[in-house]
């Protein structure tokens, strides 16, 4: 930081106050209802997803947060920061308010979000088995501020990538949805095969039939479907040839009705599945960092990455491959975790690695469907079939991936089907990478910004 604009030093108690989260137990039970404000547990943060909601009339005040009010945890997961939601604050979490004379909210939400920070706060914090910081320890993190006005110079250059990473994330979320939809109306309803047999039966030709599957693959009504052969007579003839690839038909399976002529077959007979594993965590020699090792991908990772895992948290060494036998994943394979929490999938981007809770679904050659039919498929397959057992944790192994029935249709429909969805899985793919090229500038920038290394408009032009 220039002389112009000098740093001082604090400690965080000296510029913020804290208000604990509601605990929830047998005095304040009563207050969970079916309809309130949210409670915003750490799971609930992280995911943006709420199950348990708090009465509004009875809750007290200095637990609620306002989208204008930052919420750090404090146990289990200690370090993480969120702003902009609105709720009921848990016990495992607590709200930090700022003296805004002194730190502008948003500088603060960055300064706590720094690595550096999050792990100088596990440090400090109390406990072997489950981290706890309390408020002592919190209030003892030493902060250097700019002053006021550069402060606020600062955090939008930063909320700006934020920003850029959010949109490219609803957008994927988007493609991803139109993915899953068409899916779900080929390979789950059966939309297209339902709509010509109901045609059949209400007396219609054979052009009747497949203006039937027309409309229910395109969404689009018949004044719609002659509007688009008038203006775009080869997207229509398209969409005619791939409706016509439909039989009009269902015929009785082991699991239902289906489509004639599909099939359902074990998961094994059109994948050599694999399971991964995981050196002894003692011995510490095994485990590398990238680029040494070798990406090796843990639930967790599952976890935080998009459809496809471009990076892990950890890696491993090429002689801990060799040495326990880890399976190589290749790329562009779908895995699937199957112990501890079961059914989250993804895609491969690159050689990989798993731990022994992933499994690998690497096609065997000679067979026609693409990954991400398999990916569509296992994210929305019902993992509670798959066992009678209270924890479907416990039911599920390796022989119940193995013999996971996999939907098998004409090879036709397959191909059609993985011409319409390729682009989309590429276009996720791109836009996964461009995040995580933003994701990595906003890192270098946050530490530089907030101490001043680098200056408000050189990070300005790295930014554009």
């Amino acid at each position: 930081m220039s002389v112009d604009n000098p740093m001082t030093s604090y400690c965080l108690g000296d510029i913020v106050s804290l208000s604990q989260g509601l605990p929830i137990n047998v005095k304040t039970k009563h207050l969970l209802v079916d309809k309130g404000l949210p409670l915003l547990r750490i799971t609930d943060l992280i995911n943006s997803m709420y199950s348990q909601f708090i009465n509004t009339d009875e809750v007290p005040l200095k637990c609620v947060a306002t989208e204008d009010e930052i919420i750090y945890t404090r146990t289990g997961q200690v370090g993480l920061v969120f702003r902009g939601v609105s709720g009921v604050v848990h016990n495992n979490c607590f709200k930090v308010i700022p003296n805004k004379d002194l730190v502008d909210p948003n500088y603060l939400y960055w300064f706590l979000s720094q690595s550096h920070i999050k792990e100088y706060a596990n440090n400090i914090a109390s406990g072997s088995v489950q981290k706890d910081l309390n408020h002592s320890a919190f209030k003892s993190i030493q902060i250097d501020l700019p002053p006021l006005d550069i402060q606020r110079k600062i955090y939008p250059i930063l909320d700006s990538l934020s920003n850029k990473i959010a949109l490219n994330r609803q957008i994927n979320h988007t493609l991803e949805a139109m993915a899953q939809a068409i899916f779900k109306s080929w390979f789950v309803d059966f939309e297209p095969v339902k709509a010509k047999i109901a045609a059949i039966e209400a007396g219609e030709d054979a052009e009747g039939v497949t203006r039937a599957a027309m409309r229910a693959i395109s969404g689009k009504t018949d004044e719609e479907l002659d509007q688009l052969q008038a203006e775009q007579p080869d997207n229509y003839t398209q969409l005619k040839t791939t409706a016509e690839l439909f039989p009009a038909a269902m015929q009785d399976s082991e699991f239902g009705e289906v489509p004639e002529g599909w099939t359902w077959r074990r998961a094994d007979e059109t994948c050599d599945i694999s399971i991964g594993k995981t050196p002894p965590r003692k011995e510490s020699q095994w485990f590398s960092s990238f680029p040494d090792g070798l990406k090796w991908i843990s639930i967790r990772d599952m976890g935080e990455c998009g459809v496809f895992v471009l990076d892990t948290s950890e890696t491993l060494t090429h002689n801990a491959v060799k040495k326990f036998n880890v399976k190589k994943v290749p790329d562009n394979t779908l895995i699937l975790s199957f112990k501890l929490t079961v059914g989250r999938v993804a895609i491969t981007s690159g050689e990989m690695l798993t731990n022994e809770a992933i499994a690998h679904f690497i096609q065997k050659i000679g067979t026609n469907i693409p990954t991400s039919f398999y990916y569509l498929y296992l994210k929305q397959f019902d993992y509670n079939s798959l066992g009678s057992t209270s924890s479907i944790a416990t039911a599920v192994n390796s022989k119940t991936i193995k013999a996971l029935p996999i939907i098998n249709p004409l090879e036709d429909v397959v191909g059609r089907f993985d011409a319409i969805i390729e682009p989309l899985f590429s276009q996720i793919k791109v836009v996964e990478k461009q995040n995580r090229e933003l994701s990595q500038l906003r890192d270098t920038l946050l530490p530089k910004l907030l101490s001043g290394e680098l200056s408000v408009g050189t990070s300005e032009l790295m930014g554009e």
